[in-house]
Formats: structure tokens, C-alpha cells, sequence
């Protein structure tokens, strides 16, 4: 599966660590959260079949963290985009 990424083009996946959904940036507050969402949170998952919002780690290159949009049934990307703006400290 080649990845578009936005600054170095195409890479192969093998250089990404698959991370999770991307959903999984909006953590909830630690001063308002109750411990019902931080449950919610750690142990909720979706499993959709279809097109579904993914991070993915660049191990093998620059170290970016991709937001990557990807059907699961066929694999197919249809886009790519930084999780955090260029230079930015995650």
C-alpha cells in the first residue's frame, strides 16, 4: 500500500506504524472528564467497514504523525493530511 504524504509524496507503508483512529486525538479534559468518558476513551472502539480516519506514525522517515483516510474494505486512500502543522511538537 503506497501513502501519499504530504511533504516527502509517495512513501511505502512499511515505513508507518499504524496508530489507531483518528479519534483518538480528541482525549477528553482532564479537569471535566469523568471516568466515564476516560473509559469511553481507552477502551471504545469503532469497527467500520467503509471509509474511516487513521493515524499513522512515519517511523521510517520523518517521525510525522498522518491522518490518513482509508476504506477499509478496499484499502484504497483518498487523503492524507499532518496531524499537526509542519515543525510542530506533538
Amino acid at each position: 500500500m503506497i501513502i501519499h504524504h504530504p511533504l516527502l509524496g509517495p512513501r511505502d507503508s512499511a515505513e508507518f506504524v499504524y496508530l489507531g483512529a483518528a479519534a483518538l486525538m480528541d482525549r477528553p479534559d482532564p479537569e471535566t472528564a469523568s471516568a466515564d468518558d476516560w473509559h469511553d476513551y481507552a477502551y471504545l472502539r469503532d469497527n467500520p467497514a467503509g471509509p474511516h480516519r487513521e493515524l499513522w506514525f512515519h517511523e521510517g522517515g520523518d517521525r510525522s504523525i498522518l491522518i490518513v483516510t482509508r476504506d477499509t474494505t478496499t484499502h484504497e486512500i483518498t487523503d492524507v493530511a499532518l496531524a499537526r502543522p509542519a515543525g510542530a511538537q506533538i
